[in-house]
């Protein structure tokens, strides 16, 4: 085939990647929510990647050359086909996405119909270890917060804080600890559990602030006895590391996104969610059918007790809505230590009975939970980078066969089809230039991780990701970026020598130009991982939201109070547009729905006023904090089209710089400004909850050993 095709028509080899294009450009036409239509889309992919898989089996293997040579073009087809295994399950996966809301509607509604005295009981534990107070102050009042009767809010302490105990006394949340950390969050929690004795159990990280209506829309899947865990998306109300570092905060989502809004959907449609650590809830009876608490074998307990359930019939159900928000890590130390968790964990289950390998599971739950994409991706990633070098400097090919009519008839083809058909089933959710660099950055400090846990996957301590003040921010991943601009300079330097016939490595030259595009991609990805590496300090502690509305200022001994607009606003201070105040004067802000706050006027140049509100607990920070982070201010999606977003991400090699660059999470409406609402009166204190515990619960919560701690 290959002397006819390199003596083809241009046409002819290029209508493969034609017809690509072309259907995948009509896909959307016919409606990407439709069944049949993503059976085409996933049909269309297989047609291709087979016609692939045909020549680069028969044609690319170096069957007759020395062993070295032949060894590693086997590696490289290994990790090829490893990858496509995993690209298979994902197509799988988003082959049948979901949407539970309209479930989720009916729920709400057969709860609204009910007296609410007859709405179930629900248990909220607040998992925490270490996190400051700045992190779990919104998460306690935003628990209390929730519209839902029948709830009793714990906090489940293993840091044993005696602060935090009386804070939580004084808001109304109940207390826990125990006299050790076995087992870290899992054991703590299962600690929580036999204290606690609602017939539903919600679980949130230190850092997730439930929205009002988080057990309102999600309570109601439980009408289906099968359902034993209900879960939402992780959602976010900073940056993180991709989009701070490369100042990319307003033109790409954050990186979870495509997992959440598109994977999770689709894995739900096959029974395949699993709990995801925080931002659910579990049916205690489920608990109870696995020995009454969560699976201890694994770092990741989370998606290890979703497995253990399925085990039993019962099913996770995931509900697509951003009905909790939290902290992305906040630094790349941060990150590293919640992505190495991750992969560990992932790894672990591996080796337990309960895990996708054990008895009692459907094929189908098997694949899905099998830990493929953290090893596929950086195995797959790391061998891009390091296929062209050996090439290079050892002229030994990764494939052979190869010549630019038979790549632009068969691998061109390949990698459109494989990436279009993610960007189309993902929803425009999926942006393969921001992940191919994130994705390249993380697996210098992942892979060794998963080789590690794959040859020991037990005895790896439980770290918590640093949260809020903890997390410091900033700082420089000094090893990953010594190792991109030692490939970057070492990837130029192969293309530099084999350039010229005098020094030239490589035997087949004709080979060189395909092999530079190849490097080019390879040194504009390095370039942008190595810039993720130098972390950007948020100067602000607390994270700022868009506010265009009318507020007050009064002066000190003013009857008369300043009218402004603001411009947004945080916990801890507002921006205002207008004038009339002095730099360092003492000051009284009043904000509709929330009262009246003492501040300092900090600046107050060009029309703008910066006031920073007093540290002091009081009535009115807390409903300040509730109305930023429970009443939906900040539940927008972002949303950004595939091209735009990936013109930032490129325009990032232009623009590079390490400047720290201010200014607000979002800018005011640009639209006319509204008139000038009125102003509410200051509105009482929130209401404080009461505990209410069965009377066999409480017996056995007053009688806990000397060892732990208990306050209700």
């Amino acid at each position: 085939m290959l002397p006819a095709l390199d003596t083809a028509p241009a046409l002819l080899v290029a209508a493969p990647l034609l017809l690509t294009i072309a259907a995948l450009l009509a896909a959307p036409l016919f409606g990407m929510q439709r069944p049949a239509t993503r059976i085409g889309v996933v049909a269309g992919v297989t047609l291709v990647a087979a016609a692939y898989l045909h020549w680069r089996l028969t044609v690319t293997l170096p069957w007759g050359a020395s062993w070295p040579a032949l060894g590693f073009a086997l590696l490289c087809l290994g990790v090829e086909l490893f990858g496509l295994l995993d690209a298979a399950i994902l197509y799988a996966a988003l082959l049948k996405r979901t949407d539970r809301s309209g479930e989720a509607d009916a729920g709400e509604a057969a709860l609204a119909a009910r007296p609410r005295a007859q709405w179930p009981a629900v248990d909220l534990i607040i998992a925490t270890y270490n996190e400051p107070p700045e992190v779990l102050e919104k998460t306690i009042l935003g628990a209390l917060a929730l519209d839902w009767p029948n709830l009793n809010v714990w906090v489940a302490d293993d840091g044993r804080r005696a602060w935090l105990r009386d804070y939580c006394m004084t808001k109304g949340a109940g207390y826990i600890t125990r006299p050790d950390n076995e087992h870290a969050k899992a054991g703590n929690i299962n600690h929580a559990l036999k204290v606690t004795g609602a017939p539903f159990v919600a679980v949130f990280d230190a850092d997730f602030v439930p929205q009002r209506s988080f057990l309102k829309r999600s309570m109601g899947l439980f009408d289906d006895p099968a359902i034993g865990i209900v879960q939402v998306p992780h959602s976010f109300y900073n940056h993180d590391p991709l989009q701070q570092n490369l100042a990319l905060r307003d033109a790409l989502p954050d990186d979870q996104r495509f997992f959440f809004e598109a994977i999770m959907p689709g894995r739900d449609g096959w029974d395949a969610a699993f709990c995801c650590g925080s931002n659910s809830i579990t049916r205690r009876a489920a608990l109870d059918a696995i020995g009454g608490g969560l699976p201890a074998g694994s770092i990741t307990e989370d998606m290890l007790l979703s497995l253990a359930l399925l085990q039993k019939g019962f099913v996770t159900r995931y509900l697509n809505e951003p009905l909790a928000f939290g902290l992305a890590p906040e630094s790349l130390d941060a990150f590293f230590v919640q992505r190495s968790r991750w992969a560990q964990g992932a790894i672990q289950i591996l080796f337990l009975k309960s895990g996708p390998l054990g008895p009692g599971h459907r094929v189908r739950h098997r694949l899905f939970f099998l830990p493929t994409a953290w090893l596929s991706q950086a195995l797959m990633l790391i061998t891009a980078l390091v296929a062209p070098l050996v090439f290079l400097y050892l002229d030994v090919p990764p494939l052979v066969g190869v010549t630019p009519q038979s790549a632009i008839f068969f691998l061109v083809p390949m990698v459109v089809a494989q990436v279009g058909g993610i960007v189309l089933l993902g929803g425009g959710r999926y942006y393969p230039v921001a992940a191919q660099v994130l994705g390249t950055f993380q697996s210098f400090r992942l892979l060794p991780v998963i080789l590690k846990t794959l040859v020991k996957p037990h005895g790896h301590g439980f770290r918590v990701t640093p949260k809020g003040s903890d997390a410091a921010g900033g700082g420089m991943q000094t090893g990953i970026f010594l190792a991109c601009a030692g490939l970057m300079l070492a990837t130029l330097a192969g293309l530099l020598v084999n350039a010229l016939p005098d020094t030239r490595i490589v035997a087949q030259g004709a080979l060189v130009p395909m092999v530079a595009f190849w490097c080019a991609i390879n040194i504009v990805v390095l370039f942008l991982a190595a810039m993720l590496c130098f972390g950007r300090p948020a100067l602000r502690g607390e994270e700022r939201f868009a506010l265009d509305e009318a507020v007050a200022v009064w002066r000190r001994g003013q009857r008369e109070a300043v009218i402004t607009r603001g411009l947004d606003v945080s916990v801890s201070g507002i921006a205002l547009a207008g004038d009339g105040v002095t730099e360092g004067e003492p000051v009284r802000v009043r904000l509709r729905g929330v009262g009246s706050l003492d501040g300092t006027v900090v600046r107050c140049v060009g029309g703008r006023i910066g006031i920073a509100f007093s540290p002091a607990a009081s009535p009115a920070r807390d409903r300040l904090i509730v109305q930023l982070f429970t009443g939906g201010m900040n539940s927008k999606r972002l949303e950004i089209g595939l091209w735009a977003a990936t013109l930032a991400v490129l325009q990032r090699i232009l623009t590079a710089d390490l400047q720290v660059q201010a200014r607000p999470l979002a800018q005011p409406p640009a639209s006319p400004r509204a008139p000038l609402p009125v102003l509410l009166p200051d509105l009482p204190p929130l209401e404080k909850r009461t505990l209410v515990l069965p009377p066999a619960r409480r017996a056995a919560t007053l009688s806990h050993g000397a060892g732990d701690d208990v306050a209700a």
